[in-house]
């Protein structure tokens, strides 16, 4: 079309369609000028100036413009980094309300910085056009046939959470045709879904996908950002995760995906990244938020505008406690609930966007507005309860409404069965960690309770190495944690040593037991379930390959992983005693005369102070009948009893059972030292073996 926009609307914010035409609105503070730039199916641009502005909202409105249109912006104004701004409108511009961009940025093809590369530093603005080598985004038809779709809303007591990549997930399944393997579409395929059913887990939290820009020095390497920490469109879903096509056909194919987990009764929670951008620090590229309007976008140094605050190890921060940066987050996690259905969101680096000036405040606005909304304060909220900066660590300290990443869980556990953690931690840990959630009126599943995830070493790796093994980044010794808390067995890496071999199989699966044992929401990460393994890489992000990639041609010993695992999922979720929603108190409160819970050493008595400190071996006895809980109909919730018996030492110990009070027989439920064992049977004041570094759990007869 050709002639000036009519004038539009400010709000909302985005490219809208209405049937007719497409209204476009773009907020600025600072810009002097905005144009609209359509291109067409061979690349050529036309441009169209948006003369109305409204509240810093810049807008126009272009009839016989819809579905398909591919679309961006140059901003015009002040090139002064010195000041914070960094306009330069030879820069074509992602909008930061698309719902759909096309691909990857390609920086062979032009230099997308907006400085001078090789010059003075960032000072002198460059002159080259980079619109070749920008995505473009695109105009889609929001309109989906949802039928009677509806969020999941699993209670949070009973989510079981499996963290998993679009693309990692289906990659190598065979069983899937080719065209849909790493795609929206084939992780709604009938063989994922049967996976996930088969495993018992009830909400799959994926890796993120809003729209992803790689890192210009991945490009150099030939290495993406796999992971996909790395956002530019907080609106779009990533368009080389769809089957289907990337003009607007990977929204609807995202929206599908969702639609059919759901029909499986699972829920879908999004990894998001609103701490950060793609762009990096100031001597990164200009791609959307930097050249749209730094100073608003940004938190800048404030005694040298010039520069970024770094909350996040990425170069930069975005600024929440602006209310257009702030309301851009708000509209897309509204967006993501209202239009894709999704059931909740994890919030990467989630301190970073508490810090209202430099310390993070958990009444930050961020929290003020998500508990007020009718919509968001709905769903799951799940915190990763940290950043980089100062002070950045704040597990335990999330407002309601908030459960958290339990970092303090992982360490714990990793370190009790290496055979060195104080026993009163560890049970504090295991029951729900009370000291952390108890006390500003939120329950168990506050705590998110994980062993491995995506960041570090898979359960695989953290029985099977010490040191990490990174060299696949191509970033030296770089990268990764040297932190790892782990043990591998006595031999680094692979190993034909069958002692060793059984060793991490049941280092595995003392993991695996005390994860979905505990109270709290526990977190799989995907392929732990069959010890999928990185080769020792504890920071995979960049491998878009089979190191990160689930494998599913499993040999004997990784389906007999999967099947414990399937039946540890399948216990906790026959049990309510292992997935209580108030915390254990150490009392009756239901008249059985015993106690909810109770801690016992080896010899059967109960555990004094002097016992908390030190020790590798501890029992516990769960009461089924001193449940609080009330099912959805009312009825009082009564379960099984049972005891547990931990044994981290390097020697088989004995352990003596309770006295007959707390139940005269009692069967063996499981055990790690053998998964094939069950039924044994055994009366109170029985002395019991428990072989070294296992768990061996009893049910009450």
């Amino acid at each position: 079309m050709t002639g000036e926009p009519w004038p539009g609307r400010p709000f909302p914010l985005g490219a809208t369609w209405d049937g007719s035409g497409t209204n476009f609105s773009l907020f600025s503070e600072h810009a002097r000028r905005v144009e609209l730039c359509l291109f067409d199916d061979d690349g050529r641009e036309t441009r169209f100036e948006l003369a109305d502005c409204n509240a810093f909202i810049w807008h126009g409105y272009l009839p016989g413009v819809g579905p398909g249109q591919r679309y961006g912006y140059r901003v015009d104004g002040p090139y002064e980094p010195a000041a914070g701004h960094r306009f330069n409108p030879r820069k074509l511009l992602i909008d930061p309300y698309a719902k759909a961009i096309e691909g990857r940025v390609d920086f062979r093809l032009a230099n997308v910085f907006p400085y001078v590369p090789g010059g003075d530093g960032d000072l002198e603005p460059d002159r080259e056009d980079d619109a070749v080598a920008i995505p473009k985004c695109v105009v889609v038809d929001e309109s989906f046939d949802w039928e009677d779709d509806r969020r999941v809303e699993i209670p949070w007591h009973e989510t079981v959470i499996y963290e998993t990549h679009v693309r990692g997930f289906t990659k190598l399944q065979a069983a899937i045709r080719e065209d849909l393997r790493g795609t929206y579409a084939g992780l709604a395929s009938n063989e994922a879904i049967a996976h996930l059913h088969s495993l018992g887990v009830t909400s799959i939290e994926l890796l993120p996908l809003h729209h992803i820009a790689d890192e210009s020095f991945l490009a150099e390497r030939g290495l993406t950002n796999y992971w996909g920490y790395s956002t530019i469109g907080f609106l779009a879903p990533h368009a080389l995760y769809a089957a289907t096509g990337t003009r607007g056909e990977q929204v609807r194919e995202f929206k599908g995906m969702v639609k059919a987990l759901h029909r499986a009764g699972i829920e879908v929670i999004l990894d998001v990244v609103y701490n950060h951008t793609a762009e990096g620090n100031q001597l990164g590229p200009m791609l959307s938020f930097r050249g749209l309007d730094n100073q608003s976008y940004y938190r800048l140094v404030p005694d040298d505008p010039s520069r970024y605050m770094d909350f996040t190890g990425t170069g930069n921060s975005l600024n929440p406690v602006h209310p257009s940066v702030l309301r851009l987050i708000m509209d897309s996690l509204r967006y993501w609930v209202l239009e894709c259905h999704v059931d909740g969101f994890r919030f990467d680096l989630a301190s970073a966007l508490a810090r209202e000036l430099y310390d993070v405040d958990r009444l930050s606005s961020f929290f003020d507005v998500i508990h007020q909304d009718p919509v968001l304060s709905r769903v799951k909220l799940i915190a990763e309860p940290w950043d980089v900066g100062p002070g950045g660590y704040q597990v335990g300290n999330f407002p309601v409404l908030w459960a958290e990443w339990n970092g303090k869980y992982r360490d714990c556990v990793r370190d009790f069965w290496r055979g060195g953690v104080n026993l009163g931690e560890f049970a504090s840990r295991f029951t729900g960690s009370s000291d952390l959630y108890q006390d500003d009126g939120r329950r168990p599943a506050a705590s998110i309770n994980f062993v491995t995830c995506h960041d570090g070493f898979t359960l695989a790796d953290l029985v099977s190495y010490e040191r990490k093994h990174n060299e696949a980044n191509l970033e030296g010794d770089g990268g990764g944690s040297d932190d790892n808390r782990s043990w591998n067995c006595g031999v680094e890496g692979p190993t034909d040593d069958p002692v060793v071999l059984e060793l991490r199989a049941r280092q595995q699966r003392n993991f695996l037991a005390t994860l979905f044992l505990s109270q709290g929401v526990p977190m799989l990460l995907g392929g732990d379930e069959s010890g999928r393994t990185q080769r020792g890489n504890n920071n995979a992000w960049c491998q878009d390959n089979e190191i990160s990639w689930l494998e599913w041609g499993l040999d004997e010993p990784r389906e007999r992983m999967l099947s414990f695992c399937q039946r540890l999922i399948a216990l906790r979720r026959r049990h309510p005693v292992f997935r209580r929603s108030h915390f254990l108190t150490g009392t009756a409160v239901n008249g059985s005369g015993l106690p909810d819970v109770w801690w016992f050493r080896p010899d059967g008595l109960r555990m004094r102070r002097q016992d908390w400190p030190g020790g590798t071996a501890l029992g516990v006895f769960l009461n089924g009948d001193e449940i609080p809980d009330r099912s959805r109909d009312g009825l009082r919730v009564l379960d099984d009893s049972f005891l547990m018996l931990l044994n981290a030492g390097a020697e088989e110990i004995g352990f003596r059972l309770p006295p007959p009070r707390f139940g005269r027989r009692w069967v063996l439920e499981l055990t790690t030292a053998d998964p094939e064992a069950t039924g044994l049977d055994y009366a109170a004041r029985t002395g019991l073996r428990v072989e070294t570094r296992s768990l061996v759990l009893l049910r009450r007869t």
